[in-house]
């Protein structure tokens, strides 16, 4: 043995020579008997034991929290944890429980940093494209409506022609990006009514135009969420708020009432007692549109005088609704507005908007059989909102940072900034929260837990943008193993189209 081999024997092996620690001298270690250790062994037996699902389902559920980035779901857990009365940390949402996961690269084709056009397009349709976009492939001019067309064809769409059910729910506008891409195709996201295309658009049509002309199959079953205002004329009054927010339709045409006209059975409501009074056994096609804009944020959804449901309602009528006579179905729901609280730079939107995004889903699972059901849970994309400081376990989520003291242990010291000011757990990368320099406020008699607290922002910007980083992919039930590794965003359409091959090709026939 070497003379250097011989210094290293601590530190290292060298080749040939066996090392044997000494642990003579050491007392046994006893945690077996720690409570970390011991939820260690419990997960690792409950990994273990998960089931092997079906590779085939005979229906899919997409959710789609719209810019649900990590730290959107870090802080969540902790916000919801919190208002159960735990510390927090430890709890996880509905979703985060699922077997499978994978991380999904979100770029645009001609963005670092996308936006909800043109990722939902990828994951509905299979295709990437560019930003603002609506299921056309990256060869289209955005904005241009010219004779030059290149359409994709959605999931939705393929069920549909399959002979499938299918509905969309979203809390924002049904015309919205990411409700849109499921069932129209645009050369831009702004063309929501027919007053928003450009002049001479002759042979382009609006989104939610297409909503009702949809071609395929039987149409929509199922398609509830806000922007009513887009499906009525202009000369009309909203029904909620009368002339104060009239229709924006310049073509006289009612989709409303054109929606009741085309199929039988068909059901319209537009606030949450008419929502209610449903006779679903008597509804083949259902469009609910409970806001002229967005539906409400959930944190102000009881103030709202004509009252509409919530997530978690329209998710469980969606799933009754479409499992009806046995058929097989394609449903996707969106958590929309996520995305809206951060770009307002509103942490505390964001995370009650997220905490019912979760309910909505532990509804659905209650309402399925995963041997027979896929569920996909994912992000369009992430937000710029970080997650920092050392705040101590337990810290109120949307407080000011508290640090335990030099020992560890809980204490109430802030933590300050280099001006000597108090900070808080979130805050914002850009956004409208931005306050220059020294003058940042003094947040130490400020309630940053209050409802309209703005956190802070670093760049200044009227709105907080997106993010470019992955988000997660969750996924359960049948045809979930194959949601694994880091994955192109378009992918998740691939995932769902393999689950679904032998109902799409069944009904074909």
């Amino acid at each position: 043995m070497s003379i250097v081999c011989v210094a290293l024997m601590a530190l290292t092996a060298c080749a040939g020579a066996e090392i044997k620690p000494n642990l003579s001298n050491t007392k046994a270690v006893t945690q077996t008997n720690n409570n970390w250790y011991q939820a260690g062994e419990a997960k690792i037996k409950a990994l273990q034991s998960i089931p092997t699902f079906p590779k085939q389902a005979k229906n899919v559920i997409f959710f789609v929290g719209d810019g649900m980035s990590l730290a959107t779901v870090n802080a969540a857990r902790i916000y919801e944890g919190q208002q159960k009365g735990q510390p927090g940390e430890e709890n996880l949402l509905s979703f985060e429980q699922f077997p499978h996961t994978a991380l999904s690269k979100t770029y645009n084709t001609n963005l670092q940093t996308p936006d909800s056009a043109g990722t939902m397009s990828a994951m509905i349709t299979g295709v990437k494209t560019k930003a603002g976009a609506i299921s056309v492939d990256e060869r289209v001019a955005i904005g241009v409506c010219g004779d030059k067309k290149y359409p994709v064809l959605s999931l939705l769409s393929r069920a549909e022609m399959a002979g499938m059910n299918t509905g969309v729910v979203t809390t924002t506008r049904l015309t919205h990006a990411t409700p849109a891409a499921t069932y129209a195709h645009a050369e831009s996201r702004s063309w929501e009514a027919d007053s928003d295309l450009p002049k001479n658009a002759d042979n382009c049509q609006d989104i939610a135009a297409q909503l009702i002309d949809y071609p395929h199959g039987n149409g929509l079953e199922v398609a509830m969420g806000g922007g009513r205002r887009n499906f009525i004329p202009n000369t009309y009054a909203d029904p909620e708020y009368s002339m104060l927010k009239p229709g924006k339709r310049g073509d006289g045409r009612d989709l409303t009432q054109e929606w009741l006209n085309k199929y039988p059975n068909a059901a319209y409501v537009w606030n949450h007692q008419q929502f209610k009074a449903l006779d679903l056994s008597q509804t083949d096609h259902l469009l609910g549109l409970f806001e002229p804009s967005h539906m409400q944020y959930e944190m102000n959804r009881s103030k709202d005088e004509a009252g509409e449901p919530s997530l978690t309602e329209m998710t469980e009528t969606a799933i009754k609704m479409l499992a009806q006579k046995d058929k097989p179905y394609f449903l996707m729901i969106e958590g929309g507005r996520i995305d809206h609280g951060h770009h307002a730079g509103y942490a505390k939107l964001a995370l009650t908007e997220t905490v019912e995004f979760s309910r909505a889903i532990e509804a659905a699972l209650a309402h399925v059989d995963l041997d027979e059901t896929l569920i996909i849970v994912t992000a369009d994309h992430a937000h710029t909102m970080t997650f920092s400081g050392y705040a101590q376990r337990g810290n109120p989520i949307l407080g000011k940072i508290v640090v335990p003291d030099d020992e560890g242990n809980p204490s109430n010291q802030l933590q300050l900034d280099a001006q000597g000011k108090p900070m808080t757990t979130l805050s914002y990368a850009n956004g409208p929260g931005y306050v220059n320099g020294d003058q940042r406020p003094d947040l130490t008699h400020v309630d940053t837990t209050a409802d309209n607290y703005k956190q802070a922002a670093t760049i200044p910007l009227k709105s907080e943008t997106h993010s470019g980083e992955d988000v997660i992919i969750y996924a359960t039930g049948a045809g979930s193993q194959l949601v694994r590794g880091v994955l192109e965003q378009n992918m998740i359409y691939h995932i769902m189209k393999t689950a679904l091959t032998e109902q799409l090709n069944r009904n074909l026939k």
